[in-house]
């Protein structure tokens, strides 16, 4: 299960990341796909959210889905929206930062919660499936 990191914000959660990803792709039946990450900051993702969802603002998490079963595609996360969103929801940055990769992953395999109802619903109760199993793990 290869995962690429890029880490242009010089955050240094590469190992946890790895670890995550090893973990919930398991979880997910998805032992032998790869995932590339990169963590940016809220210039470097307001961008790409302005490139390719025409949202012109920073967002915590994209996610690039590739269609391939080997290759599963891109997740970006925010390192300034971890830290924030950290505060806010009262819970560590490693924490944050796992469940906006988790979600990212969901993304990846076909999870959506933008036009709500049950969909939403299953992807929200296995993003807190995955955390509680990260948890349980005590990685975060």
């Amino acid at each position: 299960m290869p995962v690429s990191i890029i880490d242009e914000a010089g955050f240094k959660k590469s190992a946890l990341i790895k670890k995550i990803a090893a973990y919930a792709l398991s979880e997910l039946g998805k032992n032998n796909a790869e995932v590339s990450v990169l963590i940016t900051g809220n210039d470097g993702i307001q961008s790409l959210n302005k490139k390719f969802r025409r949202m012109d603002r920073p967002t915590d998490v994209l996610s690039f889905p590739m269609n391939d079963a080997d290759m599963l595609g891109d997740v970006v996360m925010s390192k300034d929206k971890v830290i924030s969103q950290s505060k806010e929801f009262n819970v560590s940055a490693d924490e944050e930062l796992a469940r906006l990769f988790i979600h990212g992953i969901l993304h990846l395999l076909g999870f959506d919660h933008v036009k709500g109802g049950t969909q939403a619903k299953k992807m929200k109760a296995k993003e807190e499936e995955l955390l509680r199993g990260v948890r349980g793990k005590g990685w975060i």
